[in-house]
């Protein structure tokens, strides 16, 4: 058996049979990701410990980017080294990139039609639903205490008052990294100060589309988004529909909804937006441009893995990150709610979704499956919006 610190023991080959197959059949969003692979690597294969497992997991919460992803990559340099790490980051995106680009070409040419437009009416407000689950699956673990009630709420409300999340991520672990270090009540008047003190320029209402710029955003956030897929959205939003101009809040809902029907990470949604607006180029160089940072800081961080995981103040700021990433996570989804829960039947659809995955944890696909059906069945029976 291999560890992480230990030589690589297995073949490119094994590596690339295993992603390639996980990137085809990893539905279900980054808590379905890694439970998929940890019974294939640690159950099956036995490539490493549940202890090892962890050990990687914690590595790739500590490091922006898709955790899932990245978790697929450190499991890769693991078995098979630097060609490891590359295959395996690689085959298990490439899958859901590819279906997200053919769904792209799709909804740019008949994306406006009716038909799909109510496949879409169905789809939307399951996602929200999704989301919401995921988001309170996320605070029971991520809030550990009153401080970490206070950080998450004041990253929502600055959030919804146009801070830019970076400066919301970054502050709230700064914030945790103070709190912990000062050890008194008194930390907690320091969320206030430290996150309230920051601002944001305005937006832009219309940026001129360039290849290049695109490039710029999209690596820019894949280096700085911590946590899970969906605060991606917090970016995507804040820099696409506020900033730049170049999406809607329908385009951006729908590009989230195509990341979730189709397998692998949901920065595949970068591979949506980029099509929507430059084609096929643009669709390339965003999927490049948002993961190359994890392929990177994975393999800048592999050696430091153990020193990373035990250090007091590496802890304390990714508290901090991943409470503020909550609050993001609450508010994007609040205003996506509002784009696509709009009559009775959309609120039913979220509802039933939120209560479906909370008490019964069906996969997240069927669900979708079976909003988009809703809402092409609505659209055939005659009901109006």
């Amino acid at each position: 058996m291999n560890s992480p610190s230990s030589p690589p023991s297995g073949s490119v080959r094994e590596v690339a049979e295993l992603f390639a197959k996980l990137g085809l059949i990893a539905f279900g969003g980054p808590a379905a990701h890694i439970a998929l692979m940890r019974d294939e690597v640690v159950k099956r294969r036995r490539w490493v410990t549940d202890q090892e497992f962890l050990d990687l997991l914690g590595a790739s919460n500590l490091i922006p980017g898709p955790t899932s992803t990245e978790l697929a990559i450190y499991l890769g340099y693991v078995r098979a080294g630097w060609r490891g790490l590359v295959l395996a980051g690689t085959l298990f995106i490439a899958p859901a990139t590819l279906s997200v680009l053919a769904i792209a070409w799709v909804y740019a040419r008949y994306g406006s039609t009716p038909g799909a437009e109510w496949l879409l009416y169905g789809i939307k407000p399951v996602v929200i639903g999704i989301v919401i689950i995921a988001l309170w699956g996320l605070l029971q673990t991520a809030v550990k205490g009153v401080l970490f009630g206070v950080v998450g709420v004041a990253a929502l409300s600055l959030f919804l008052l146009g801070v830019n999340p970076i400066v919301v991520l970054f502050g709230g672990g700064l914030v945790m990294l103070l709190a912990r270090r000062v050890k008194r009540l008194g930390g907690i008047s320091l969320v206030a100060l430290a996150l309230s003190s920051v601002a944001t320029g305005p937006a832009s209402a219309s940026t001129p589309y360039s290849l290049g710029l695109l490039a710029l955003y999209f690596l820019k956030i894949g280096a700085v988004v911590y946590g899970s897929g969906y605060v991606l959205l917090a970016f995507l939003r804040a820099d696409f529909v506020e900033r730049l101009g170049w999406l809607t809040d329908h385009q951006l809902i729908d590009a989230v909804a195509v990341g979730q029907f189709t397998p692998g990470p949901v920065f595949t949604t970068a591979t949506f937006i980029g099509y929507l607006v430059g084609g096929v180029p643009g669709a390339v160089v965003a999927t490049v441009a948002i993961f190359i940072p994890s392929f990177l800081l994975v393999a800048a961080i592999s050696p430091l893995v153990p020193r990373l995981r035990r250090a007091a103040a590496t802890s304390a700021i990714l508290d901090g990150v991943n409470v503020a990433a909550l609050g993001l996570m609450a508010g994007v989804t609040w205003q996506l709610a509002r784009a696509s829960v709009i009559d009775g039947v959309t609120a039913a659809l979220a509802l039933l979704a939120t209560l479906a995955l909370g008490r019964f944890r069906i996969n997240s696909v069927w669900l979708i499956v079976a909003g988009a059906v809703i809402g092409v069945a609505v659209h055939l029976v005659g009901w109006t919006k």
